[in-house]
């Protein structure tokens, strides 16, 4: 009887081990919850789109609408599908194929940055050169080089893994190419996009291994270079002693006129907000309500709750990128890891920019809020980018049972 019961006991261990490795994984092929958060912002920024810009036909600028009040949110609309189609085209790519493609991709990129600075070319919007006309709607190439930067810098940091603690071949060759995008961006100018572009190279390159002694000097640099930038550019330091002062009144009425009607707006949502429509600074008061300070009309709609509630989807989103990017390292998928860390750099840059920017956290800067504020060229790489990192997840998911790629 002592050896029955082991024996027995053994058996049906071993039978419970045979039926749970038989029983079909419950594991989901794809990230449901990061769709579905996806889906729940772009649809948000569409509805605070056209609450933000149902009253600009209204205007003299607009004045071609002609009443159309539906105008802008209809073309979020298509923007939206147009984003949701390339999203399951890339979806579709392998990362193998990505990693492949990124130098070729940078190159291309580059190229389209070029054309944009062409008179006759790109296309002049607000005194910048940013974009080139497709004629539906118009490109913007600094938005396809964030991107693009996340894959080239990944697919450099693994290629030149064993040069990450030398200067000149594990941190050059990348500060010459990212140097040029800083230059053709300097010259449309956007110094907003070149400043995430460089927060996304940096990012990857540090937690790829780069020399850490190293990596503080060249950060210290940089500061030095972005605060020389904007001591030598007359409008970029009248706008930064603006944003010191926004107060004053030269500048109140001048180069913080935006910043002012920004922290109004949220003066006036207070904890719940007006109600969703109710927002007065979006009556022509508020510049670029619909793009660059839709944030704040979610802030005057919606109060400190809207505010808290979008900043906490862009965290999840973070967040599980950067979980995804730790998964594909453990399971040996280097690329993918740096390129998934690298999406979640570019989204939280660029969002921690665009609410400190409405805050009055940051000087004045034209960046978009990712996923919500008007644009097709925006809405439509941020699904590209975030269909790259579900792609990352489900081949992390096909390793974990087993699959093979």
């Amino acid at each position: 009887m002592a050896f029955q019961i082991p024996f027995k006991f053994s058996g049906s261990a071993s039978d419970a081990a045979i039926a749970e490795r038989s029983r079909p994984s419950k594991m989901m092929d794809y990230d449901q919850p990061l769709v579905w958060v996806t889906l729940i912002l772009m649809l948000f920024g569409m509805v605070m789109v056209y609450s933000a810009s149902i009253a600009l036909p209204d205007s003299p600028k607009f004045a071609y609408l002609q009443g159309r009040h539906e105008y802008f949110l209809f073309r979020q609309m298509a923007f939206i599908v147009a984003a949701i189609a390339a999203a399951w085209v890339t979806f579709r790519i392998p990362v193998a194929t990505l990693q492949k493609m990124a130098p070729m991709m940078f190159v291309g990129t580059l190229v389209l940055l070029m054309l944009v600075l062409i008179p006759g070319v790109g296309v002049v919007v607000n005194g910048a050169r940013r974009w080139l006309s497709l004629k539906v709607f118009n490109l913007q190439p600094s938005e396809m080089m964030k991107i693009v930067a996340v894959l080239y810098a990944a697919d450099f940091t693994v290629r030149k893994q064993q040069y990450m603690h030398k200067l000149t071949k594990g941190f050059m060759p990348m500060a010459f190419a990212i140097g040029v995008v800083g230059m053709l961006l300097l010259l449309e100018p956007d110094l907003g996009a070149f400043g995430v572009i460089v927060c996304i190279a940096m990012g990857i390159l540090f937690l790829g291994g780069f020399n850490m002694i190293w990596f503080g000097g060249i950060g210290a640099i940089l500061v030095l270079i972005f605060t020389s930038i904007i001591a030598l550019s007359p409008f970029r330091r009248a706008r930064m002693f603006a944003y010191l002062d926004p107060w004053q009144e030269d500048n109140a009425l001048d180069k913080a006129y935006q910043l002012t009607h920004s922290l109004i707006a949220f003066g006036r949502g207070e904890i719940a907000g007006v109600g969703l429509g109710n927002s007065v600074e979006k009556l022509h008061y508020l510049p670029e309500a619909h793009t660059d300070f839709i944030m704040a009309v979610i802030g005057e709609e919606l109060g400190l709750v809207g505010v808290l509630v979008t900043l906490a989807l862009f965290y999840w989103i973070v967040k599980r990128a950067f979980d995804i990017g730790r998964q594909a390292i453990a399971l040996d998928q280097f690329f993918a890891g740096l390129a998934a860390k690298g999406i979640g750099i570019w989204i939280g840059v660029q969002t921690f920019i665009n609410m400190g920017v409405n805050l009055g956290l940051l000087p004045t800067k034209g960046l978009t809020l990712p996923l919500m504020s008007y644009g097709g060229s925006g809405v439509v790489i941020n699904c590209i980018g975030l269909a790259i990192l579900l792609r990352i997840d489900y081949e992390n998911r096909v390793l974990m049972r087993g699959g093979r790629l």
